[in-house]
């Protein structure tokens, strides 16, 4: 059993590499007109420079699996600014795509928890098509969408469960299919666990991502043994090996939220349940150490009699 692992966005081991630098809607709206454009591009240059930067970092220390920022583009879905942001970069995207290809690396996004298909608000819909639109531009971009996805929640219950999710359906179809195809659903830590993820992944032929903090956190009567492999077979339409995010609580209360690095003692049970079926599968760390946390799991992993450490970010088990 081969397991990969990658983190979140910035590389805390490179100094000043944030890919995520803003620019605020008032702040871009207090420039002159004439410098407004100027800027925008000035903190994307500056981004996908940094991005860069990271994918060498990574290539340097054998990681594969990463999760690019969503705020690589300021202001990229504003409905006042909306800015062409491919094509003043197309050499800068297509260089990251290149060394996303050259090195085998495993791409993805994960737009932020405004980006649903449940609410019964159609404006609220058309933002996450809109914001699902913008993640697929810059997979396209990199041409990447073959190697990518990108990764959301089902989203709220407001009030009615079973309502919800058949608006999840019904809006999902205002989605164009060849993004659908490149996005993944992943349960979350209060409202969908991970039996009515699965159901709703199985009935739209999408991935699932397992997180296993938020299992930890909303279990509802979910043995994961069981559905382990049913998790893992969604991927196979795509042809991929299984993603799973793995983080521990930052403390018992205030168990949702991250801690700084990965309790190996928190995660171990997933992997014994994992080892069982004995397949191989990639692991995005969301721990607030990002890479040094990554590295620190992996460590320890390797440390345990019977595991393999094959590469920095890879073991076998």
């Amino acid at each position: 059993m081969k397991i990969r692992f990658g983190y979140v966005a910035n590389a805390l081991g490179l100094w000043n590499a944030s890919p995520s630098k803003s620019l605020t809607f008032s702040r871009f709206s207090a420039l002159p007109k004439n410098e407004r454009l100027d800027k925008l591009k000035e903190v994307t240059a500056q981004n996908l420079q940094h991005t860069k930067r990271i994918l060498h970092y990574n290539i340097a220390h054998e990681i594969e699996l990463y999760r690019f920022s969503s705020s690589l583009v300021p202001l990229a879905t504003h409905p006042e600014v909306l800015w062409d942001y491919i094509t003043p970069f197309k050499n800068e995207w297509e260089e990251l795509g290149q060394l996303i290809h050259q090195f085998q690396m495993r791409p993805s996004f994960h737009p932020n928890q405004f980006t649903l298909f449940t609410s019964p608000k159609v404006e609220v819909t058309q933002n996450a098509v809109k914001d699902m639109e913008f993640h697929y531009s810059m997979l396209q971009a990199m041409n990447a969408l073959e190697r990518g996805v990108i990764n959301i929640h089902i989203g709220g219950a407001y009030g009615d469960k079973r309502v919800a999710i058949e608006r999840f359906h019904h809006n999902l179809k205002s989605l164009p299919y060849e993004i659908k195809k490149v996005m993944t659903l992943e349960n979350d830590d209060k409202t969908y666990d991970v039996k009515e993820t699965l159901e709703a992944c199985e009935k739209e032929n999408i991935p699932m991502i397992l997180d296993y903090h938020h299992y930890m956190a909303n279990k509802g009567e979910v043995d994961l043994a069981y559905y382990l492999s049913r998790i893992f077979r969604t991927w196979e339409a795509r042809n991929m090996v299984p993603k799973v995010h793995l983080s521990s609580p930052k403390a018992e209360n205030a168990f949702r939220s991250h801690a700084d690095f990965v309790s190996l003692e928190f995660v171990l049970p997933f992997f014994k349940i994992a080892k069982e079926r004995n397949q191989d599968f990639d692991v995005m760390i969301e721990a607030k150490q990002k890479d040094k946390a990554m590295l620190k799991l992996v460590e320890d992993i390797g440390a345990i009699r019977g595991v393999k450490r094959i590469s920095s970010s890879v073991v076998e088990w």
